[in-house]
């Protein structure tokens, strides 16, 4: 008989490494009956025919909120004080202290932080989360619902949001074994590791360190080594167009070479736009040396801010736009939605532009994928004033830490030495491929290819130890 084994989606971020790759075939080829326990508002069986459960009750008991909010500060203190860092706190978001209700949730976080910021004092307050869906309705819901369906494994493919708490605990309640995955490259050190399950399924051997170093209470043994599904498509050649093909698709100029930015969120980088600027107009010089150039710019699929508008109006001669094939299905910045198609579209842009150019982000990871640099942007704007994040800031994460060396990547520390930077990368006098594997090994793994086979081996290992 086949096992049955529910991938659960707390939220719409796990769609894309576990619903639009090869993942559910390769599991299927397995001999497992799969279906998909959801709890986003897309649905599989409309959109794609999978079989799901869908999960309609979305209550979160009305404290939880608050002791979720006061476990990542806690962590984030305990982690200052026992590293003996100040990046840590750097994480937290200031909070809304705007109406009654939000002053007195965040009064409560603030007391509780304040009082608890040790390791009785967090474990009062995991204690408590899980006390306190047990008692929502959301935790009977789910676990009428399994009880009914009768899976085998619960793989749950996102470990931070607060929705996946009670399900989870109502798996564990009856005996169901459960594994959580780690969605990003930087969740650990931010303190975002919300749920607890009994299995953890992590990238590389750098990230089963970071989750043994900031979540004490894991056991070595219930860690796996898999890497992402994230990074599989940029090793499909099947997939990549021809320069031609993709180029006409897209109206861009053939006779071209287009330099990418990427575009980040707002929070990242509130002056984005003029980084895009900076670049557009290093470009244009270049031009006006004989060079034939574009910049390609693809926004950040959650940014729905109006900022770049201006910049790709002026600019339109010089700036192609080559959107995302997101979707959005609802307001949150986790209800937009990656399509299949997207996949496709993101290699090629990564495989017919000379390189890529942005503030921090895990793009250089895609593009070292075609062995292409990355341009990292690090000098403050002039529009920079009190109240607007620096983005200097990035630069100093703890994810950061984990570059083999500063050349992984390629600079620009001034903006008047941008131009003359661009050029040298255009005429390949300098590369940061060849660092940049290095440290896509380091995050992604040895074997980015086969992240998918691994994660259904792990799933088939726990499942014979469960018998």
């Amino acid at each position: 008989m086949k096992k049955k084994v529910f991938i659960f989606l707390p939220d719409g971020v796990g769609l894309r490494n576990f619903a639009f790759t090869q993942f559910k075939g390769i599991g299927e080829q397995k001999g497992y009956e799969i279906v998909y326990w959801n709890n986003t508002v897309f649905s599989l069986k409309e959109e794609l025919n999978f079989e799901e459960v869908k999960i309609k009750n979305h209550k979160l008991h009305k404290l939880t909120s608050v002791f979720t909010r006061a476990r990542k500060r806690m962590e984030l203190n305990i982690f200052d004080k026992k590293f003996k860092e100040t990046v840590y706190d750097t994480y937290n978001f200031p909070q809304s202290y705007k109406g009654f209700n939000n002053a007195f949730k965040s009064v409560l976080v603030d007391l509780l932080v304040y009082f608890g910021s040790n390791e009785k004092g967090l474990l009062f307050v995991r204690k408590q989360i899980k006390k306190l869906e047990r008692k929502n309705s959301k935790y009977e819901y789910c676990k009428a619902q399994l009880t009914e369906h009768q899976p085998d494994f619960i793989f749950c493919t996102n470990q931070r949001p607060s929705q996946a708490i009670a399900p989870l605990l109502a798996a564990q309640d009856l005996g169901i074994p459960t594994a959580t995955f780690i969605f990003s490259w930087d969740n650990l050190p931010k303190a975002t590791t919300l749920v607890e399950t009994d299995y953890y399924i992590v990238w590389s051997d750098h990230m089963k360190r970071e989750l043994l170093m900031y979540c004490p209470y894991v056991k070595p043994e219930t860690i796996f080594v898999t890497g992402t599904p994230q990074f599989e498509s940029h090793f499909d050649k099947s997939i990549l167009k021809s320069r031609t093909a993709f180029f006409e698709e897209n109206n861009l100029d053939i006779q071209k070479r287009y330099i990418c930015y990427s575009g980040d969120d707002i929070v990242t980088s509130p002056l984005d736009q003029y980084y895009l600027e900076d670049l557009t107009k290093s470009v244009i010089e270049l031009n006006n040396q004989g060079f034939n150039l574009g910049v390609l710019y693809r926004k950040c699929p959650v940014d729905f801010t109006d900022r770049y508008d201006e910049i790709l109006e002026k600019y339109k001669d010089v700036i192609a736009v080559v959107n995302p094939v997101w979707r959005p299905i609802g307001t949150n910045w986790n209800e937009i939605m990656p399509t299949k198609e997207d996949f496709v579209m993101q290699a090629n842009v990564c495989e017919h532009t000379e390189f890529v150019a942005n503030i921090a982000s895990s793009m250089v990871f895609d593009f070292v994928a075609h062995h292409k640099s990355c341009l990292f942007f690090d000098y403050e704007q002039p529009q920079l004033k009190k109240g607007i994040r620096d983005i200097g800031q990035n630069y100093k994460y703890i994810h950061f830490r984990s570059m083999p060396s500063k050349n992984a990547a390629l600079w620009s520390f001034d903006k008047n030495r941008l131009t003359a930077t661009v050029k040298t990368i255009i005429n390949a006098n300098v590369s940061s491929v060849e660092e940049g594997q290095q440290w896509f090994e380091t995050i992604v793994g040895e074997n980015p290819t086969e992240a998918s086979g691994k994660i259904w081996d792990v799933i088939h290992l726990i499942l014979g130890r469960d018998n």
